[in-house]
C-alpha cells in the first residue's frame, strides 16, 4: 500500500516566504521530490519556469520527439497503483503521451498546489547565520528554506550557435528544446535542420515526407539504430503489469536501469558468424540496447569496431546514393561514445528527392541570411530553420543560476576548472544543497527515471535521518569530493568514452572545460556505493560543520 500523503500547506507567493525545502524544477525529478518531502510532513515549494509540469517533455514538443528508453521502463516505480492504472500505447512513447503521463501524476497526487509555475530561479545564497537558503525568483521575490534541491535536469539549457545574421532571417526559426506550444506546420515548406544528434534525427525523420524540401546541415554524422517501435498490445501490457515488481527490482540494480539482459561475451572473441547473427538480432529489436550486444563494446576498441562496421554496412546498404552514404558514415570515434541515436527510418529519408545533406565540415556555415543559410560554397533558401544543436549538458542548467554557498563562494567559481561533487548529489561548501542527477552521477548514461528515483529516495532518507538526529546541515568534505571525482575519472578512462568529443565531455560548448562528466560504472554499482556510504554513517559527509573548519578547508581546497 502507498504511504498516505501528509497534508501540507500550499506554496505561497510573496517576499521572504519560509519553507522547509525549495525544489527547482517540476519535471519527473521535481515532482517525485515534492511527493517524498510531503511524506516527511515538510512545507515545500517547487519553482517551475514553465506553466505546467513535465520538464524536458514540456519543452521538447518538436515533431518526432520520442523517448529512446522503452515506456514500460521509462516510468515511475514508487507507486504500484500508478503503474497498474496507466496504460502505455507504444513501445517507445512519444512526447505527447509522456507529457500526459506527467500531468496524470501531478493530478493523482495533487502536486500542483505546491508548485509556482512561470517562475524562474535566478539566484540562491546560503545564509550562514541562520543555515537557510535564500532563493530569488524572476519576479524579484525572495523565499527561504533550510533545504534546497535542484531538479533542473541535465538537458534543459539549450544552445543556439551565434551565427551572424540570425536576427535578419525573414522566415521562422526554432530550437527544438524550446518548441512552440502552438502547432508548427512545415507542410510544403523549405526546411533546414542544423544538427544530427538524437533530436535532429528524430525531427528530420518525422517531417521528411511532408515538407517541400528538407536540407540537413551535418557536422558530425552519428551512429543510429532502428527503434522497431510498435503499439503495445493488451497481452504485452498485462504481462508487464503482472511482473512489474520483479522487473523494477531488476532495473534498480542493473547496469543501465532497464530489464534488457545483455550478452556477457566479448565481441572480439566470438566467431564472425555468431557475431553477425547477434548484431542482426540487436539491430532488429534492441534499439538503444544495441550497445549491450556484447559486454566489451564500450571497453575495447577492437570489439567496438566490429559493431561500428556492422552499422556502417547497414548505412551503405540503405542509402542508395554512394556519396551521401559515405557522408553519413561516422568516422573518427567509437560507436556509443556519443549518445547512440534511435530512429524511425532516418537513413531511408535520404533516398527521397526532397531531402539533401550538406556537409558543414567541408563547407562550413558562414552566416544566416534574410532568406536562409549561407555556407562556404552555397546559399540555401529556407522558409523554416530548426536548430537541433543540443544543450550545455549536466552543469549548464545549474550554472545559469547564481548559486553562492559558504563565505559567498559561487558555484561558478568552484566549477571554473571542472565540476567536482560527491556522488553527483552534493558539493563541499554548499550545505543542504542537493543536486538530482548532478555531475558525477550515472544520470545520462542510464535510464533517467531509475536514476532520478534513486537520487530522490537517497535525499529524502538523508533529510529524514537529519530530522531524527537533530542535525541542521550536511555537506561533503573536500577529501571525499576529490576522491569521488578521481573515481569518476578512473572509471571513465577504463572505457572508450573519453576518446570522443561530445556533450558528455562538454566539447559542444565553446570555452567549456573538457572532461567526461557522468559516472560510467553503472546504475547498480552506483546504488550499492551510495547504500554503503549511508551504512557507514554517511561516510564522507559532515554534519553541522564548524565555520572555522570550513574557512580553513576553503583556503586549502584546490577549487
Amino acid at each position: 500500500m502507498e504511504t498516505a500523503l501528509i497534508e501540507s500547506r500550499p506554496a505561497q507567493s510573496g517576499s521572504n516566504t519560509q519553507y522547509d525545502a525549495i525544489v527547482i524544477g517540476a519535471g519527473f525529478a521535481g515532482m517525485y521530490m515534492l511527493y517524498r518531502l510531503r511524506q516527511l510532513g515538510m512545507r515545500v515549494c517547487v519553482y517551475e519556469r514553465g506553466d505546467d509540469v513535465g520538464g524536458t517533455w514540456y519543452w521538447n514538443r518538436y515533431p518526432g520527439c520520442r523517448c529512446d528508453i522503452e515506456s514500460l521502463s521509462y516510468s515511475y516505480s514508487f507507486s504500484p497503483e500508478l503503474e497498474q492504472e496507466w496504460n502505455w500505447t507504444e513501445r517507445y512513447a512519444a512526447q505527447p503521451e509522456i507529457l500526459e503521463y506527467a500531468k496524470h501524476v501531478a493530478d493523482r497526487f495533487d502536486l500542483r498546489r505546491d508548485i509556482r509555475f512561470c517562475m524562474t530561479v535566478t539566484a540562491a545564497m546560503f545564509d550562514e547565520t541562520s543555515n537557510q537558503w535564500e532563493v530569488i525568483s524572476s519576479d524579484g521575490t525572495c523565499a527561504r528554506a533550510r533545504f534546497l534541491i535542484s531538479a533542473v535536469g541535465c538537458l534543459s539549457a539549450g544552445i543556439v550557435p551565434d551565427f551572424p545574421g540570425l536576427n535578419e532571417f525573414k522566415g521562422s526559426w526554432y530550437h527544438t528544446g524550446n518548441w512552440p506550444h502552438e502547432p508548427v506546420d512545415p507542410t510544403g515548406k523549405r526546411v533546414g535542420v542544423i544538427g544530427t544528434g538524437s533530436t535532429g534525427i528524430q525531427f528530420s525523420s518525422a517531417i521528411a515526407q511532408s515538407v517541400g524540401h528538407l536540407t540537413i546541415f551535418q557536422r558530425t554524422p552519428n551512429y543510429s539504430v532502428p527503434s522497431c517501435n510498435a503499439p503495445l498490445n493488451p497481452e504485452e501490457l498485462a504481462e508487464a503489469k503482472s511482473n512489474y515488481r520483479s522487473i523494477r527490482a531488476h532495473c534498480r540494480y542493473s547496469k543501465v536501469g532497464i530489464p534488457y539482459v545483455g550478452n556477457e561475451k566479448k565481441a572480439i572473441e566470438d566467431t564472425d558468424r555468431s557475431r553477425e547473427r547477434n548484431f542482426e538480432a540487436a539491430w532488429n529489436g534492441a534499439g538503444f540496447c544495441f550497445v549491450l550486444s556484447y559486454s566489451d563494446l564500450l571497453l575495447d576498441i577492437k570489439s567496438n569496431r566490429t559493431a561500428a562496421e556492422f552499422v556502417e554496412r547497414k548505412i551503405r546498404e540503405t542509402v542508395k546514393d554512394p556519396e551521401t552514404a559515405e557522408l553519413l558514415v561516422p568516422r573518427g570515434y567509437p560507436l556509443g561514445t556519443k549518445r547512440l541515436c534511435v530512429d524511425a527510418g532516418y537513413y531511408q529519408i535520404f533516398n527521397q528527392d526532397n531531402v539533401s545533406l550538406v556537409d558543414v565540415r567541408t563547407s562550413p556555415i558562414e552566416s544566416i541570411t534574410t532568406t536562409g543559410v549561407r555556407t562556404l560554397n552555397k546559399d540555401y533558401d529556407l522558409d523554416v530553420l530548426v536548430f537541433a544543436t543540443g544543450y550545455d549538458a549536466i552543469t549548464g542548467p545549474l550554472l545559469r543560476m547564481d548559486i553562492c554557498g559558504r563565505n559567498g563562494r559561487s558555484l561558478r567559481r568552484k566549477w571554473q576548472g571542472w565540476p567536482q561533487s560527491y556522488l553527483g548529489l552534493m558539493m563541499e561548501g554548499f550545505p543542504n544543497l542537493f543536486t538530482i542527477t548532478g555531475p558525477g552521477s550515472p544520470c545520462v548514461l542510464v535510464n533517467m527515471i531509475v536514476s532520478i528515483e534513486q537520487h530522490v529516495e537517497w535525499i529524502a532518507d538523508c533529510i529524514a535521518s537529519m530530522e531524527r538526529d537533530g542535525k541542521q546541515t550536511i555537506e561533503p568534505d573536500v577529501e571525499a569530493e576529490c576522491s569521488w571525482t578521481d573515481m569518476v575519472d578512473e572509471i571513465a578512462n577504463s572505457t572508450l568514452y573519453p576518446l570522443t568529443d561530445s556533450w558528455y565531455t562538454g566539447k559542444n560548448v565553446t570555452g567549456k572545460s573538457s572532461r567526461f562528466t557522468p559516472y560510467a560504472g553503472g546504475m547498480g554499482p552506483y546504488r550499492r556505493y551510495c547504500e554503503e556510504i549511508v551504512e557507514d554513517g554517511y561516510r564522507g559527509f559532515q554534519f553541522d560543520r564548524d565555520l572555522r573548519q570550513t574557512q580553513g578547508a576553503a583556503l586549502n581546497s584546490p577549487n
